[in-house]
């Protein structure tokens, strides 16, 4: 009977391993419905096979992710913290399965079909692109966010504030925490559900799950390198709930930045724009958001904006 390497000990749960994809798919499932015969249904799974997964992936991690009360299924704390981490782990898995992220020169490239036949494309731009587009917003953004060295409350960038949509990372993913009265998304959804998106999880914000967790990525890669990244984004979205989907094209500059605690803050700035560039994508595709969509071209004053030579 075979044996243990001398000074090797097992791994609790290596035997249930191969399970780990079909655990996360049930957990997540039961996650969303809270309902143990709409996940089992959604599955396609039974009763037993669904509380098995659950039980495992609990006895692997070593805490409890649901409790029942009243013979509704809730989430613990710790199921709460672990859900986003899942919910990406099974988006990444998905994505490179079916090709959806590449990588070109080191920039990323991603092209997804999320629910409802919705297109998801994202291009990532060399920075060098803020200096040759004609268009101000993100290039006025860069030069109060290097000027003020990432900190929020500087004076330099007091102008583009109103610009910026504030992340804070959280055992629960990225937490909105401030969104100004002139960003793209106060525009795109309203005043309302603008002010209502404020504290809530990328995962809980208008899109839906898939569309959150394309979103994951870039801001992991600006957190970890506490830089600046800049993609150009083509999508369909709702602006309102049962409403048809609309074409929606963005430059998007993301920028690390500092909590007045010094703590980390994510700034994100978007111009909805058709001065675009996706390599898979036609002048028709692009053109296809409505002109009146399209943020000015110059919305903010220029305090650090210097003319172009001819």
């Amino acid at each position: 009977m075979p044996t243990d390497p001398p000074g090797k000990t097992p791994v609790k749960g290596t035997e249930s391993h191969a399970l780990l994809h079909e655990m996360i798919r049930s957990f997540t499932t039961l996650a969303r419905t809270l309902n143990l015969s709409h996940a089992v249904r959604e599955l396609g799974s039974t009763r037993q096979t669904l509380r098995r997964h659950i039980s495992l992936l609990e006895e692997l991690k070593g805490v409890e992710l649901f409790v029942v009360k009243d013979r509704q299924y809730q989430l613990t704390d710790e199921g709460s913290r672990a859900l986003p981490e899942a919910l990406e782990i099974l988006a990444r898995g998905s994505s490179w399965l079916m090709g959806h992220i590449s990588h070109y020169n080191g920039m990323q490239r991603v092209h997804a079909v999320l629910p409802g036949d919705v297109h998801f494309w994202l291009q990532q731009q060399p920075m060098g692109e803020l200096w040759e587009s004609k268009r101000s917003l993100l290039r006025e953004c860069f030069r109060a966010w290097a000027l003020a060295g990432g900190d929020l409350e500087s004076e330099k960038m007091k102008h583009v504030r109103p610009y910026f949509m504030v992340y804070r990372n959280s055992p629960n993913g990225w937490i909105c925490v401030e969104i100004g009265d002139l960003a793209s998304y106060v525009s795109w959804y309203g005043w309302a559900t603008a002010r209502s998106s404020i504290g809530r999880a990328l995962y809980g914000m208008p899109g839906g799950d898939e569309f959150a967790h394309l979103m994951v990525e870039p801001f992991e890669d600006a957190a970890n390198h506490h830089n600046a990244r800049l993609d150009h984004i083509h999508t369909q979205l709702q602006r309102e709930q049962d409403g048809p989907k609309v074409p929606l094209n963005y430059r998007r500059l993301l920028l690390a930045g500092r909590f007045p605690d010094g703590s980390f803050a994510l700034i994100s700035v978007l111009d909805r724009c058709f001065d675009i560039t996706i390599d898979d994508l036609g002048p028709d595709e692009i053109h296809a958001m409505p002109e009146d969509l399209v943020m000015p071209a110059h919305p903010v004053e220029a305090l650090f904006e210097q003319p172009k030579r001819e």
